[in-house]
Protein backbone atom coordinates (compact mmCIF):
# COMPACT_ATOMS: atom_id res chain seq x y z
CA UNK A 1 0.00 0.00 0.00
CA UNK A 2 1.60 2.92 -0.75
CA UNK A 3 1.43 6.67 1.39
CA UNK A 4 -0.90 9.08 0.08
CA UNK A 5 0.91 12.22 -1.44
CA UNK A 6 1.11 14.94 0.46
CA UNK A 7 -1.35 17.71 -1.08
CA UNK A 8 0.32 21.03 -2.63
CA UNK A 9 -0.04 23.86 -1.05
CA UNK A 10 -1.63 27.19 -2.91
CA UNK A 11 0.78 29.17 -4.44
CA UNK A 12 -0.50 32.40 -2.36
CA UNK A 13 -0.11 30.52 1.03
CA UNK A 14 3.54 29.67 -0.08
CA UNK A 15 4.03 33.19 -0.88
CA UNK A 16 3.15 34.27 2.28
CA UNK A 17 5.42 31.99 3.95
CA UNK A 18 8.58 33.61 1.19
CA UNK A 19 8.03 36.82 2.36
CA UNK A 20 7.72 35.85 6.01
CA UNK A 21 11.06 34.23 5.39
CA UNK A 22 12.67 37.09 3.69
CA UNK A 23 11.56 39.17 6.56
CA UNK A 24 13.11 37.25 8.82
CA UNK A 25 16.63 36.92 6.47
CA UNK A 26 16.89 40.54 6.39
CA UNK A 27 17.01 41.11 9.87
CA UNK A 28 19.29 38.66 9.97
CA UNK A 29 21.94 39.68 7.09
CA UNK A 30 21.55 43.69 7.98
CA UNK A 31 21.70 44.01 11.51
CA UNK A 32 22.34 47.85 12.76
CA UNK A 33 26.10 48.10 12.89
CA UNK A 34 27.50 50.79 15.52
CA UNK A 35 29.61 53.80 14.12
CA UNK A 36 33.25 53.90 15.10
CA UNK A 37 34.74 57.14 14.24
CA UNK A 38 37.95 56.54 12.10
CA UNK A 39 37.18 53.12 11.20
CA UNK A 40 33.56 53.18 9.92
CA UNK A 41 33.15 54.29 6.46
CA UNK A 42 31.02 58.24 6.50
CA UNK A 43 29.93 57.57 2.27
CA UNK A 44 28.82 60.30 0.18
CA UNK A 45 26.10 58.18 -0.92
CA UNK A 46 24.27 54.69 -0.83
CA UNK A 47 21.11 52.88 -0.29
CA UNK A 48 19.16 52.97 2.57
CA UNK A 49 16.26 50.05 2.37
CA UNK A 50 14.48 47.72 5.00
CA UNK A 51 12.79 44.17 4.23
CA UNK A 52 10.02 45.46 2.22
CA UNK A 53 12.56 46.38 -0.69
CA UNK A 54 13.86 42.62 -0.45
CA UNK A 55 10.01 41.40 0.09
CA UNK A 56 8.88 43.24 -3.30
CA UNK A 57 11.57 42.42 -5.59
CA UNK A 58 11.32 38.56 -4.01
CA UNK A 59 7.70 39.11 -5.26
CA UNK A 60 8.19 40.60 -8.80
CA UNK A 61 10.48 37.41 -9.51
CA UNK A 62 7.83 35.06 -7.85
CA UNK A 63 5.59 36.65 -10.83
CA UNK A 64 8.77 36.00 -13.11
CA UNK A 65 7.31 38.74 -15.08
CA UNK A 66 11.14 39.87 -16.28
CA UNK A 67 10.08 43.31 -18.28
CA UNK A 68 7.95 46.03 -17.49
CA UNK A 69 4.78 44.81 -15.59
CA UNK A 70 2.46 45.91 -12.37
CA UNK A 71 5.09 46.91 -10.14
CA UNK A 72 6.45 49.83 -12.91
CA UNK A 73 2.88 50.43 -13.79
CA UNK A 74 2.36 51.49 -9.89
CA UNK A 75 5.41 53.42 -9.60
CA UNK A 76 4.60 55.05 -12.92
CA UNK A 77 1.36 56.60 -11.49
CA UNK A 78 2.61 57.29 -7.84
CA UNK A 79 5.67 58.97 -8.97
CA UNK A 80 3.91 61.22 -11.17
CA UNK A 81 1.43 61.70 -8.37
CA UNK A 82 4.32 63.37 -6.39
CA UNK A 83 5.56 65.30 -8.76
CA UNK A 84 2.22 66.86 -9.96
CA UNK A 85 2.59 65.92 -13.45
CA UNK A 86 0.25 63.89 -15.54
CA UNK A 87 2.98 61.60 -17.15
CA UNK A 88 6.18 59.30 -15.45
CA UNK A 89 8.28 56.64 -18.35
CA UNK A 90 10.78 54.21 -16.36
CA UNK A 91 13.82 54.01 -18.05
CA UNK A 92 17.06 52.25 -16.97
CA UNK A 93 19.06 54.95 -16.01
CA UNK A 94 19.01 58.87 -15.36
CA UNK A 95 21.38 59.23 -18.11
CA UNK A 96 18.65 57.11 -20.56
CA UNK A 97 16.23 59.66 -19.06
CA UNK A 98 17.92 62.28 -20.31
CA UNK A 99 18.74 60.84 -23.51
CA UNK A 100 14.75 59.86 -24.23
CA UNK A 101 13.76 63.76 -23.43
CA UNK A 102 16.39 65.09 -25.60
CA UNK A 103 15.45 63.04 -28.18
CA UNK A 104 12.29 63.10 -28.02
CA UNK A 105 12.72 67.01 -29.13
CA UNK A 106 14.12 66.00 -32.46
CA UNK A 107 10.64 63.86 -33.12
CA UNK A 108 9.31 65.15 -36.19
CA UNK A 109 5.86 64.94 -34.82
CA UNK A 110 6.50 68.31 -33.03
CA UNK A 111 6.54 69.76 -36.37
CA UNK A 112 8.56 73.29 -36.77
CA UNK A 113 9.82 73.11 -32.64
CA UNK A 114 11.54 69.80 -33.75
CA UNK A 115 14.96 69.99 -32.90
CA UNK A 116 17.43 68.99 -35.58
CA UNK A 117 20.75 68.67 -36.02
CA UNK A 118 22.80 71.97 -36.04
CA UNK A 119 20.63 73.81 -33.11
CA UNK A 120 21.98 75.00 -29.72
CA UNK A 121 21.07 73.88 -26.67
CA UNK A 122 22.24 75.86 -23.57
CA UNK A 123 23.34 74.06 -20.37
CA UNK A 124 26.67 74.60 -18.65
CA UNK A 125 29.98 72.73 -18.37
CA UNK A 126 30.34 72.42 -14.77
CA UNK A 127 28.15 69.06 -14.42
CA UNK A 128 27.57 65.39 -14.95
CA UNK A 129 28.78 64.67 -18.48
CA UNK A 130 25.14 62.64 -19.74
CA UNK A 131 23.08 66.15 -19.26
CA UNK A 132 25.40 67.28 -22.14
CA UNK A 133 26.21 64.02 -23.85
CA UNK A 134 22.63 63.43 -25.56
CA UNK A 135 23.03 66.97 -26.65
CA UNK A 136 26.24 66.25 -29.10
CA UNK A 137 24.56 62.44 -29.65
CA UNK A 138 21.84 64.17 -31.39
CA UNK A 139 23.74 66.22 -34.06
CA UNK A 140 23.04 69.53 -31.59
CA UNK A 141 25.64 71.94 -30.74
CA UNK A 142 25.52 72.87 -26.58
CA UNK A 143 26.23 76.66 -25.62
CA UNK A 144 28.61 76.45 -22.65
CA UNK A 145 27.91 79.38 -19.53
CA UNK A 146 29.09 79.78 -16.67
CA UNK A 147 27.83 79.21 -13.43
CA UNK A 148 28.15 80.83 -9.78
CA UNK A 149 29.47 79.79 -6.65
CA UNK A 150 28.16 79.16 -3.81
CA UNK A 151 25.23 78.06 -5.47
CA UNK A 152 26.74 76.14 -8.08
CA UNK A 153 24.23 76.73 -10.63
CA UNK A 154 24.07 78.70 -14.26
CA UNK A 155 24.79 82.04 -13.86
CA UNK A 156 21.69 83.88 -14.75
CA UNK A 157 23.31 87.38 -15.53
CA UNK A 158 25.13 85.87 -18.63
CA UNK A 159 21.81 83.44 -19.77
CA UNK A 160 20.29 85.81 -22.15
CA UNK A 161 23.42 86.94 -24.21
CA UNK A 162 23.70 82.95 -24.50
CA UNK A 163 20.59 82.56 -26.47
CA UNK A 164 21.35 83.24 -30.09
CA UNK A 165 19.22 82.89 -33.72
CA UNK A 166 20.06 79.02 -33.53
CA UNK A 167 18.80 78.42 -29.67
CA UNK A 168 16.21 75.85 -29.50
CA UNK A 169 16.04 74.86 -25.78
CA UNK A 170 17.84 74.95 -22.31
CA UNK A 171 19.08 71.81 -20.81
CA UNK A 172 20.18 72.39 -17.01
CA UNK A 173 20.55 70.46 -13.77
CA UNK A 174 19.46 71.15 -10.34
CA UNK A 175 23.29 70.97 -9.22
CA UNK A 176 23.61 68.65 -6.46
CA UNK A 177 19.96 69.35 -5.11
CA UNK A 178 19.61 72.86 -5.50
CA UNK A 179 17.19 74.72 -7.76
CA UNK A 180 18.39 76.40 -10.26
CA UNK A 181 17.05 80.11 -10.77
CA UNK A 182 13.98 78.77 -12.22
CA UNK A 183 12.02 82.48 -12.67
CA UNK A 184 14.61 83.53 -14.84
CA UNK A 185 15.17 80.44 -16.98
CA UNK A 186 11.22 79.72 -17.50
CA UNK A 187 10.82 83.50 -18.22
CA UNK A 188 13.56 83.38 -20.76
CA UNK A 189 12.45 79.92 -22.43
CA UNK A 190 8.94 81.35 -23.03
CA UNK A 191 10.32 84.72 -24.39
CA UNK A 192 12.38 82.93 -26.86
CA UNK A 193 10.31 79.91 -27.41
CA UNK A 194 12.95 77.73 -26.15
CA UNK A 195 12.30 74.16 -24.66
CA UNK A 196 13.19 73.80 -21.32
CA UNK A 197 14.78 70.56 -19.84
CA UNK A 198 14.96 69.93 -16.40
CA UNK A 199 17.97 67.16 -14.82
CA UNK A 200 16.70 66.78 -11.98
CA UNK A 201 18.66 63.39 -10.80
CA UNK A 202 19.74 65.15 -7.70
CA UNK A 203 16.90 67.14 -7.07
CA UNK A 204 13.61 64.84 -6.13
CA UNK A 205 11.84 66.58 -3.80
CA UNK A 206 13.70 69.96 -4.04
CA UNK A 207 10.88 73.11 -4.42
CA UNK A 208 11.00 76.34 -6.13
CA UNK A 209 8.67 78.97 -5.18
CA UNK A 210 6.86 76.10 -3.00
CA UNK A 211 6.30 74.15 -6.58
CA UNK A 212 8.64 71.21 -7.33
CA UNK A 213 10.99 71.22 -9.94
CA UNK A 214 10.38 69.57 -12.59
CA UNK A 215 7.22 71.10 -13.16
CA UNK A 216 8.63 74.67 -14.84
CA UNK A 217 9.62 73.09 -18.09
CA UNK A 218 8.48 70.62 -20.65
CA UNK A 219 9.95 67.42 -19.44
CA UNK A 220 11.56 66.43 -16.75
CA UNK A 221 14.32 63.61 -15.74
CA UNK A 222 15.50 61.71 -12.31
CA UNK A 223 17.84 59.07 -11.20
CA UNK A 224 17.30 55.99 -9.58
CA UNK A 225 21.04 54.74 -9.29
CA UNK A 226 21.84 53.78 -5.84
CA UNK A 227 23.21 57.23 -4.76
CA UNK A 228 20.11 59.21 -5.32
CA UNK A 229 17.33 60.19 -3.50
CA UNK A 230 15.47 56.53 -4.41
CA UNK A 231 17.01 53.90 -5.76
CA UNK A 232 15.76 50.78 -8.13
CA UNK A 233 19.40 49.90 -8.50
CA UNK A 234 19.74 51.01 -12.14
CA UNK A 235 16.89 53.08 -13.14
CA UNK A 236 15.60 56.51 -14.05
CA UNK A 237 12.36 58.67 -15.22
CA UNK A 238 10.99 61.06 -17.30
CA UNK A 239 8.20 63.08 -16.48
CA UNK A 240 5.92 65.58 -18.58
CA UNK A 241 2.73 67.31 -18.28
CA UNK A 242 2.35 66.40 -21.88
CA UNK A 243 1.05 63.65 -23.56
CA UNK A 244 2.25 63.95 -27.08
CA UNK A 245 5.65 64.42 -25.38
CA UNK A 246 5.08 61.16 -23.75
CA UNK A 247 4.23 59.50 -26.28
CA UNK A 248 7.50 60.15 -28.13
CA UNK A 249 9.38 59.66 -25.26
CA UNK A 250 8.23 56.36 -24.71
CA UNK A 251 8.14 55.48 -28.43
CA UNK A 252 12.18 56.68 -28.44
CA UNK A 253 12.43 54.04 -24.88
CA UNK A 254 10.86 51.59 -26.89
CA UNK A 255 12.36 50.68 -30.27
CA UNK A 256 10.85 53.76 -31.19
CA UNK A 257 7.63 52.05 -32.46
CA UNK A 258 4.91 54.12 -33.43
CA UNK A 259 2.38 51.15 -31.48
CA UNK A 260 1.85 52.57 -27.60
CA UNK A 261 0.57 48.76 -26.56
CA UNK A 262 1.62 48.05 -23.14
CA UNK A 263 3.59 44.65 -22.87
CA UNK A 264 2.02 42.04 -23.34
CA UNK A 265 -0.89 43.88 -24.51
CA UNK A 266 -2.32 43.99 -27.72
CA UNK A 267 -4.87 46.05 -30.04
CA UNK A 268 -5.11 48.98 -27.77
CA UNK A 269 -5.82 51.10 -30.51
CA UNK A 270 -8.62 49.15 -31.89
CA UNK A 271 -7.01 49.09 -35.51
CA UNK A 272 -3.68 47.31 -35.24
CA UNK A 273 -4.02 46.28 -39.10
CA UNK A 274 -5.73 49.41 -40.43
CA UNK A 275 -2.58 51.90 -39.93
CA UNK A 276 -1.12 52.93 -43.03
CA UNK A 277 2.25 55.11 -42.47
CA UNK A 278 5.27 55.93 -44.00
CA UNK A 279 5.70 53.91 -47.55
CA UNK A 280 4.74 50.70 -45.46
CA UNK A 281 1.94 48.35 -46.72
CA UNK A 282 -1.78 49.25 -45.94
CA UNK A 283 -2.57 47.08 -42.63
CA UNK A 284 0.81 46.59 -42.17
CA UNK A 285 1.29 45.41 -38.34
CA UNK A 286 0.93 48.52 -36.11
CA UNK A 287 3.55 46.68 -33.13
CA UNK A 288 6.13 46.47 -36.09
CA UNK A 289 5.79 49.86 -37.16
CA UNK A 290 8.71 52.41 -36.17
CA UNK A 291 8.10 56.35 -36.24
CA UNK A 292 11.87 56.73 -34.59
CA UNK A 293 15.28 55.98 -34.51
CA UNK A 294 14.75 54.29 -31.10
CA UNK A 295 16.51 52.20 -28.32
CA UNK A 296 15.32 49.51 -25.76
CA UNK A 297 15.89 51.42 -22.80
CA UNK A 298 12.71 50.23 -20.39
CA UNK A 299 13.52 48.94 -16.41
CA UNK A 300 12.47 45.53 -15.34
CA UNK A 301 9.67 44.94 -12.65
CA UNK A 302 11.80 43.65 -10.28
CA UNK A 303 13.50 47.40 -10.32
CA UNK A 304 10.42 48.94 -10.04
CA UNK A 305 9.29 46.68 -7.30
CA UNK A 306 12.38 48.41 -5.32
CA UNK A 307 11.64 51.45 -6.27
CA UNK A 308 8.10 51.23 -5.65
CA UNK A 309 9.17 50.75 -1.78
CA UNK A 310 11.53 53.16 -1.82
CA UNK A 311 8.58 56.01 -2.88
CA UNK A 312 7.03 55.41 0.63
CA UNK A 313 10.17 56.27 2.81
CA UNK A 314 10.86 59.20 0.18
CA UNK A 315 9.14 61.83 2.34
CA UNK A 316 11.43 60.74 5.47
CA UNK A 317 14.44 60.80 3.23
CA UNK A 318 14.54 64.12 1.91
CA UNK A 319 13.82 65.49 5.86
CA UNK A 320 17.14 63.37 6.62
CA UNK A 321 18.84 65.07 3.62
CA UNK A 322 17.53 68.78 4.71
CA UNK A 323 18.64 67.83 8.05
CA UNK A 324 22.52 66.28 7.49
CA UNK A 325 22.48 69.25 5.40
CA UNK A 326 21.47 72.32 7.84
CA UNK A 327 23.60 70.54 10.79
CA UNK A 328 26.90 70.30 8.25
CA UNK A 329 25.81 74.09 7.74
CA UNK A 330 25.64 75.27 11.16
CA UNK A 331 28.98 73.25 12.10
CA UNK A 332 31.23 74.36 9.59
CA UNK A 333 30.51 78.26 9.12
CA UNK A 334 33.72 78.61 11.97
CA UNK A 335 35.66 77.54 9.13
CA UNK A 336 34.54 80.12 6.60
CA UNK A 337 37.89 81.51 6.75
CA UNK A 338 39.07 78.93 4.81
CA UNK A 339 35.62 77.20 3.25
CA UNK A 340 33.14 78.54 0.75
CA UNK A 341 30.15 77.02 2.31
CA UNK A 342 26.97 75.77 0.04
CA UNK A 343 24.32 78.16 -0.17
CA UNK A 344 20.73 77.58 -1.66
CA UNK A 345 19.06 79.74 -4.61
CA UNK A 346 16.87 82.17 -3.39
CA UNK A 347 13.67 81.10 -2.93
CA UNK A 348 14.29 77.30 -3.25
CA UNK A 349 14.01 74.19 -0.84
CA UNK A 350 16.67 71.86 -1.63
CA UNK A 351 16.35 68.08 -1.08
CA UNK A 352 20.55 68.02 -1.28
CA UNK A 353 22.48 65.54 -2.79
CA UNK A 354 25.26 66.69 -1.16
CA UNK A 355 27.02 69.23 0.60
CA UNK A 356 29.49 71.39 -1.40
CA UNK A 357 32.62 73.11 -0.29
CA UNK A 358 35.40 75.13 -2.37
CA UNK A 359 38.42 75.52 -0.77
CA UNK A 360 39.38 79.13 -0.41
CA UNK A 361 42.46 80.27 -2.90
CA UNK A 362 44.66 82.05 0.58
CA UNK A 363 43.52 78.91 2.57
CA UNK A 364 46.62 77.23 4.00
CA UNK A 365 46.10 74.36 2.45
CA UNK A 366 44.54 73.34 -1.08
CA UNK A 367 41.41 70.76 -2.08
CA UNK A 368 43.69 67.35 -2.43
CA UNK A 369 45.36 68.16 1.19
CA UNK A 370 41.96 68.40 2.82
CA UNK A 371 40.06 65.51 0.88
CA UNK A 372 43.50 63.47 1.23
CA UNK A 373 43.13 64.29 5.25
CA UNK A 374 39.51 62.89 4.98
CA UNK A 375 39.48 60.01 3.17
CA UNK A 376 42.29 58.98 5.78
CA UNK A 377 39.61 58.95 8.14
CA UNK A 378 37.14 57.00 6.09
CA UNK A 379 35.26 59.93 5.89
CA UNK A 380 34.13 59.92 1.41
CA UNK A 381 34.51 62.66 -0.81
CA UNK A 382 33.58 63.19 -4.57
CA UNK A 383 34.11 65.61 -7.39
CA UNK A 384 31.62 68.10 -8.26
CA UNK A 385 31.47 65.63 -11.28
CA UNK A 386 33.25 66.30 -14.55
CA UNK A 387 34.34 69.87 -13.37
CA UNK A 388 34.90 71.85 -16.34
CA UNK A 389 33.64 68.92 -18.75
CA UNK A 390 35.17 71.11 -21.88
CA UNK A 391 38.90 69.75 -20.23
CA UNK A 392 37.78 66.33 -20.20
CA UNK A 393 39.55 63.87 -22.56
CA UNK A 394 36.06 63.13 -24.46
CA UNK A 395 34.97 66.30 -25.44
CA UNK A 396 38.28 67.60 -27.42
CA UNK A 397 37.15 68.79 -30.87
CA UNK A 398 33.53 68.56 -30.54
CA UNK A 399 31.36 71.05 -31.34
CA UNK A 400 30.10 73.66 -29.55
CA UNK A 401 30.03 77.40 -28.01
CA UNK A 402 30.85 79.00 -25.18
CA UNK A 403 29.85 82.44 -23.92
CA UNK A 404 32.15 84.53 -21.69
CA UNK A 405 34.71 83.28 -19.18
CA UNK A 406 34.04 79.89 -17.72
CA UNK A 407 36.24 81.15 -14.15
CA UNK A 408 33.67 79.68 -11.83
CA UNK A 409 33.71 76.46 -13.81
CA UNK A 410 37.39 75.95 -13.90
CA UNK A 411 37.59 77.60 -10.07
CA UNK A 412 35.38 74.42 -9.31
CA UNK A 413 37.03 72.21 -11.03
CA UNK A 414 40.04 73.17 -9.26
CA UNK A 415 38.97 73.80 -5.98
CA UNK A 416 35.58 72.46 -5.51
CA UNK A 417 34.62 69.11 -3.42
CA UNK A 418 31.63 67.90 -1.79
CA UNK A 419 30.52 65.34 1.22
CA UNK A 420 27.58 62.98 1.72
CA UNK A 421 24.18 64.39 3.33
CA UNK A 422 22.06 61.10 2.45
CA UNK A 423 19.80 59.45 5.17
CA UNK A 424 22.68 56.75 6.03
CA UNK A 425 24.39 59.38 7.84
CA UNK A 426 23.71 60.10 11.44
CA UNK A 427 24.29 63.33 13.52
CA UNK A 428 27.33 61.20 15.18
CA UNK A 429 28.93 60.86 11.75
CA UNK A 430 28.23 64.32 10.75
CA UNK A 431 29.81 65.38 14.20
CA UNK A 432 33.14 63.55 13.85
CA UNK A 433 33.40 64.71 10.21
CA UNK A 434 32.72 68.27 11.17
CA UNK A 435 35.64 67.63 14.11
CA UNK A 436 37.73 65.88 11.23
CA UNK A 437 37.94 69.20 9.19
CA UNK A 438 38.15 71.44 12.08
CA UNK A 439 41.57 69.68 13.92
CA UNK A 440 42.87 69.49 10.11
CA UNK A 441 42.28 73.44 8.99
CA UNK A 442 43.27 74.65 12.81
CA UNK A 443 46.49 72.28 12.27
CA UNK A 444 47.30 73.79 8.62
CA UNK A 445 46.75 77.59 10.14
CA UNK A 446 48.83 76.81 13.18
CA UNK A 447 51.72 75.94 10.49
CA UNK A 448 51.33 78.79 8.55
CA UNK A 449 51.41 81.03 10.96
CA UNK A 450 54.82 79.80 12.29
CA UNK A 451 56.44 79.56 9.10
Amino acid sequence: MTEAAEPSRPAEFLRAEIHAKVREYHAAAFPDRPFVPGESPVPVSGKVFDAAEIVNVVEAGLDFWLTTGRFAESFEKEFARIFGLRHASLVNSGSSANLCAISALTSPQLGERRLVAGDEVVTVAAGFPTTVNPILQNGLVPVFVDVQIPTYNVDTGRLADAIGPKTRAIVLAHTLGNPFDLETVARLAREHDLWLVEDCCDAVGSTYQGKNVGTYGELATTSFYPAHHITTGEGGCVLTDDPRLERIVESFRDWGRDCWCETGCDNTCGKRFDWQLGDLPAGYDHKYTYSHLGYNLKLSDMQAAVGLAQLAKLPGFIAARRRNFAALEQSLRPLGEFLILPEATPGSDPSWFGFPITVRPDAPFTRTDLIRHLETARIGTRMLFGGNLLRQPAYRGVPHRVVGPLSETDRIMEATFWIGVYPGITLEMIAFVVETMRTFTERQARTRSHA
